[in-house]
């Protein structure tokens, strides 16, 4: 950058000294020619008729007493009828200042002499013959001409170029520390990610772009973490559901293979045969329930039907009555506080997923002979408010946040006493987000558990 306005300061300058040479020289031209009408007039004052014949004669005596000036005599037509340097230049009668002396008396012309070569500047005055004769006397001198007079100032010019551009370096040295360092300081402090001022106006609008600049990939920073957080919650749900779906999976299927080949073997009696066929059956509709929670969990998102309204309390009765058998073989004390007519808009068979697991779970990692406490109330707020709380063996901190990933256990022997797939809670997880509900965990270890949900 400090090379580039170096060079472009350079050419303006250079551009500005040769303009300002040309019209120095044209001012210069000008006056110069003023001068020299003004000699010759003086020079013209010398003349005396009585003194000088009107013949090539007498035009070279008058030039040598005016220091050999081109002199030239004319008659009233503008026939040279001599001059000091030059034999037979017929009729001048068109030329600028001998139209002008016929006309006014005097007159001036510069041009480029066609006799000479040379570019001339010329004087001309009418004067009348005692005997009233008119005859014109022309006085002449060289100049240079403006292009010539331009040329001859190149070599200073040029010099004054070569002195312009050391000037020009150390002044563009100077000037663009001081005007660059700012914007280096600016870009180093945007390069730390810090909260950029000036003191500059210029760079104000440049500060403001580089703050809104850092506060965006600060942003995207914090989206990128978070998502990251995500994949790798996500991986490490995956594999836990690799782990669990492999265990579940391959659990009943060696069952299954195993009393199928001793079936086919014929080695089992009429007793162990309806054992081994019983043993297959339970596994198969072990799978067969796996495979439907699987299949119901992925159909959640794409569910579109219209919601209606529900009675929250009915149909939390109607899930307590079809668990009792479970509740009473578990030995477990079952309290409810279900408030009459609380409905809320969903459908009846999502609500019983969300009630059913987590009523299930209640039972199933509670403590034989345990509290069971069903609640279905509103809050202060007037928000329908489903509850359940367990007196089982808690849950962790440390994996409160996980357990309702898919396939996440906190039993992780895959086969304690619960029986479960680990996708219960996730399913509650995924239609309470779905839905827009907030479902809520408060568990310490060997005290118990307490899920609620709120249908706002």
């Amino acid at each position: 950058m400090r090379r580039k306005i170096l060079w472009i300061s350079q050419a303006i300058l250079a551009i500005v000294l040769i303009i300002f040479a040309f019209l120095s020289t044209q001012v210069f031209y000008k006056d110069r020619v003023k001068d020299a009408q003004s000699d010759l007039k003086t020079y013209m004052s010398f003349f005396e008729e009585s003194a000088y014949s009107w013949d090539s004669a007498g035009a070279k005596a008058f030039s040598e007493k005016l220091d050999f000036l081109r002199v030239t005599f004319l008659d009233s037509e503008g026939n040279v009828v001599g001059d000091s340097v030059k034999e037979g230049l017929g009729n001048h009668a068109g030329r600028e200042e001998v139209i002008s002396a016929l006309r006014t008396g005097e007159g001036y012309a510069v041009r480029k002499s066609n006799s000479l070569g040379e570019d001339m500047i010329y004087y001309c005055r009418k004067t009348v013959l005692d005997g009233g004769s008119t005859r014109l006397i022309r006085l002449s001198m060289s100049v240079e001409s403006v292009w010539r007079m331009f040329a001859g100032s190149l070599p200073t010019l040029g010099i004054f170029l070569l002195i312009d551009f050391f000037i020009c370096l150390l002044f563009t040295y100077l000037e663009t520390e001081y005007i660059i360092s700012p914007v280096e300081r600016l870009a180093k402090e945007a390069a730390l990610n810090l909260k950029l001022s000036t003191k500059y106006p210029e760079l104000k609008p440049i500060v403001d772009i580089l703050n809104k600049r850092n506060e965006e990939v600060a942003t995207r920073l914090d989206e990128l973490t978070r998502e990251k957080e995500l994949v790798e919650k996500a991986q490490r749900s995956k594999n836990d559901f690799i782990a669990n779906i492999t265990h579940e999976m391959n659990t009943p299927l060696t069952s299954i293979r195993g009393y199928s080949e001793l079936l086919a073997s014929g080695v089992l009696d009429g007793e162990q045969a309806k054992a081994a066929a019983n043993t297959i059956l339970s596994q198969s509709d072990r799978l067969s329930k796996l495979i439907a929670r699987i299949i119901n969990y992925n159909a959640i998102d794409n569910d579109e039907l219209p919601a209606y309204e529900v009675d929250l309390s009915a149909l939390a009765n109607e899930t307590l009555e079809l668990l009792l058998p479970d509740i009473e073989k578990r030995g477990l004390k079952l309290e409810k506080n279900i408030e009459a007519g609380i409905t809320v808009m969903s459908r009846h068979e999502r609500l019983s997923e969300v009630m059913g697991n987590l009523i299930r779970n209640a039972i199933r990692y509670n403590k034989e002979g345990g509290r069971l406490a069903v609640r279905v109330t509103r809050t202060e707020k007037g928000v329908a408010r489903f509850s359940v709380l367990d007196e089982g063996q808690g849950i962790a901190e440390e994996n409160q946040e996980r357990v309702f990933d898919r396939f996440f256990t906190v039993d992780k022997s895959h086969g304690g006493k619960g029986g479960g797939f680990g996708l219960g809670l996730a399913i509650v997880k995924k239609i309470c987000n779905k839905s827009g509900w907030i479902i809520g965990l408060e568990s310490k270890l060997g005290e118990g558990t307490i899920f609620t949900v709120d249908f706002i």
